[in-house]
């Protein structure tokens, strides 16, 4: 019977696709029961080669040491990324088990490593040997970034508090783990069901539509809403219906928290108790370490020097927005009163009004603008960009992929003909793109990383391959015919926004795997190419290429465009003090766990910091029930705690860039501009400072004018 037993998990492994990293991954093959068997035996694998290098070495060089270590975690990192992908993008009750079961294994075996002393004295004897001073500087950044990653993984730490660390990081992996499934539960388990159209009174036929489409997928009548983005959000902007706006608005607003719609059902949803153990356990890893506090550590691998500087920079920005907001809502306030009847403006009005608003004062609507935006020649838009400013070519490629809406490309540099073979195209890059919403898979968007750049033995290149994952209304069927999906301007900003990361991990022209792409780019640099590629949204050069009416196949009327630019900067006020709100929040949580905010015994009082921040900062009041905080994965279950700041940081540097296509004269799509912002910031990654590539690609330091600028709050 043991022998049996043995040989079917052997062939288990054998026929694993999870364990064949030979090509592309096998996503039409894998299944959740393939996930136990394959991380098994990768951990195994790396395990061993772990207990290898740990041995006394007279001689340590990088093809002796770091590479193979490269090597073998390289494949469980890229297996385990699958699983974490698809866990994102098409959750299953298989797959979450799979992947709840792998997890604390995976977390106990970095952990490990990261405390690993053997190997931590190896890169300080590389470092400190004979071979350091040949090396390129890809590869001492590398080395670097290793050592100070041993000391903030607890590597100096003594034997006893090394297990209290281990234990830590596994609790706070299965709670962000958590987080994150609580908010996707909540999200997925809301439905309201509208049988009346009269009640739907202002809401766009291409929202009605969806929404009829998904009551019918549930062999239902009427019209079927979620807390799916594309599907709650037309109703807050466009219904009349108040009644209607309120019920959504509070669903949104109360997501996994004990204070939602017949909440009392699923208290298990309750994320209170994960943020306040989140941040306990983020808080002792922290003083562990020797730092006051968790917002102190999380900065030492980013640009910013200091909690305090992060805090004077936020509340800098907050003090400057102010007036700006002051007068967006005060102007708002007196429409809402005297052209909607609205006396007393609540936060469910306020996207209803602020459209109103605009339609009156701009002469357009958002659904006007949407019809100009159908998805596929916003995307065709933007491949031809790409293309112009940085000299590649995207083209479809072919590909296993989780769901038929997924397609795949690849992306080409030209290759000059040789003696030894004819001109053409080499491969640089390939992507996924997932663009649209569905149950199972998690709200927003966000780039990720398949596959990094790296030289192989024989002088060989890893190509990269990226996720790039949107959540957009997909395509309607009409009388049997399926109408393309419509984007908001908004959505093609998002769109734009998340292929600038792509461009950072794919156009890479780093070959160590530790600073490739976006790998090793300090935190609050990492945005820069992404809000980057925002700016060109708004330039008529670029989007007369990529729009068409639904219907009428007609381009964006410049004269439309005109009133869009016009309303470019409406209510900037109040949407950048939301974002300083937001960033504040979290660097204020994460920077003390006394004084302001904090209780008797130390544990901070999130809401009561909450409700500080906006006493401060917000103008227009959250309702008591708010609890967004609730549904923040972005600091809850993302890599942004005590980093969401990075958003505002990264924009200063942005804007900044992009003001030197601003000044490059004539057309803004300047092939040269576009060739130097590939060069120094796109092609390095992460194996120099953010700030030198910055000032490689400008030649000074950055300004914060052309953000101010760009918001329309310049002096």
């Amino acid at each position: 019977m043991t022998n049996q037993t043995s040989q079917a998990d052997s062939n288990t492994v054998q026929n694993n696709p999870l364990l064949d990293f030979s090509g592309l991954a096998h996503f039409d093959a894998i299944r959740p029961e393939h996930v136990k068997p394959a991380i098994d035996t990768l951990l195994a694998q790396t395990r061993a080669v772990v207990a290898a290098l740990e041995a006394p070495a007279d001689d340590v060089n990088w093809e002796n040491f770091v590479e193979p270590l490269e090597d073998a975690s390289e494949k469980l990192s890229r297996a385990w990324g699958i699983v974490g992908h698809l866990n994102s993008v098409v959750d299953t009750p298989e797959l979450r088990a799979a992947y709840n079961e792998a997890e604390p294994k995976l977390v106990e075996f970095w952990t490990a490593v990261s405390q690993n002393l053997a190997l931590f004295d190896k890169y300080k004897a590389l470092k400190a040997g004979p071979h350091y001073a040949a090396l390129s500087a890809e590869r001492k950044k590398v080395i670097e970034n290793a050592l100070r990653d041993f000391r903030l993984g607890g590597a100096e730490l003594p034997e006893q508090q090394k297990q209290r660390f281990a234990e830590i990081q596994e609790e706070h992996a299965a709670l962000t783990t958590r987080f994150s499934e609580n908010v996707l539960d909540a999200t997925n388990d809301f439905t309201l069901l509208v049988e009346d159209e009269a009640e739907l009174a202002g809401l766009p036929d291409d929202a009605k539509r969806a929404a009829r489409a998904a009551a019918e997928a549930d062999g239902k009548s009427g019209f079927k809403f979620t807390l799916h983005f594309p599907s709650f959000f037309p109703i807050l902007q466009y219904a009349d219906n108040r009644a209607l706006r309120a019920r959504v608005y509070r669903a949104n607003v109360t997501k996994a928290s004990l204070l939602g719609e017949d909440f009392s059902k699923r208290v298990e949803w309750d994320n209170t108790a994960n943020i306040d153990n989140i941040l306990r356990l983020r808080r002792e890893e922290a003083q562990l370490l020797g730092f006051d506090n968790y917002a102190q550590l999380s900065l030492v691998p980013k640009m910013a020097q200091s909690p305090q500087q992060v805090i004077a920079f936020l509340e800098d920005l907050g003090h400057r927005a102010r007036p700006f907001a002051e007068n967006d809502l005060a102007e708002l306030r007196a429409f809402a009163a005297d052209h909607l009847g609205l006396p007393q403006l609540e936060a469910w009005d306020v996207p209803y009004a602020s459209e109103k608003l605009r339609e009156q004062r701009y002469a357009f609507s958002e659904q006007e603008v949407k019809q100009y935006f159908p998805e596929p020649k916003v995307v065709g838009g933007l491949f031809h960009l790409v293309q112009q400013l940085f000299d590649v070519r995207i083209t479809a490629d072919t590909a296993p992929a989780w769901h038929p809406d997924v397609r795949f490309y690849k992306i080409e540099k030209a290759a000059p003909a040789t003696d030894d073979a004819p001109g053409g195209y080499q491969l640089v890059g390939q992507f996924y793109l997932d663009l649209y919403a569905r149950a199972g898979k998690q709200g927003g968007a966000w780039m990720d990383s398949a596959r990094s750049r790296r030289l192989v033995a024989g002088g060989g290149v890893q190509t990269p391959i990226a996720y790039l994952t949107c959540n957009f209304t997909a395509p309607a069927t009409v009388n049997g015919v399926v109408q393309p999906a419509l984007l908001t301007h908004d959505e093609v900003i998002t769109l734009f926004h998340e292929f600038g990361h792509g461009l950072h991990h794919m156009l890479t022209r780093v070959g160590e795997i530790g600073v490739s792409g976006i790998a090793g780019v300090e935190w609050d640099a990492v945005e820069l190419p992404s809000q980057f590629m925002e700016n060109f949204c708004w330039e008529w050069d670029v989007l007369e290429h990529m729009t068409a009416h639904a219907e009428t196949g007609a381009a964006l009327p410049r004269a439309l465009y005109d009133k869009m630019i016009a309303a470019k900067n409406f209510q900037s006020g109040m949407q950048m003090l939301r974002q300083v709100e937001m960033s504040l929040f979290d660097m204020r949580l994460h920077d003390s766990a006394k004084g302001s905010g904090a209780s008797g015994n130390g544990q901070t009082d999130v809401q009561q910091v909450l409700d500080e921040v906006r006493a401060e900062f917000s103008v227009m009041p959250a309702p008591p029930f708010n609890r967004y905080q609730n549904a923040f994965g972005h600091i809850f279950a993302g890599g942004y705690a005590a980093g969401y700041y990075s958003y505002k940081w990264a924009e200063v540097l942005s804007a900044d860039a992009y003001a030197a296509f601003e000044e490059a004269g004539g057309n803004v799509v300047s092939i040269a501009a576009g060739r130097k912002f590939r060069d120094e910031i796109l092609a390095v990654g992460g194996s120099r400072p953010a700030l030198e590539s910055f000032k490689a690609f400008r030649g000074r330091e950055p300004s914060i004018d052309a953000l101010l600028r760009h918001s329309g709050m310049a002096a």
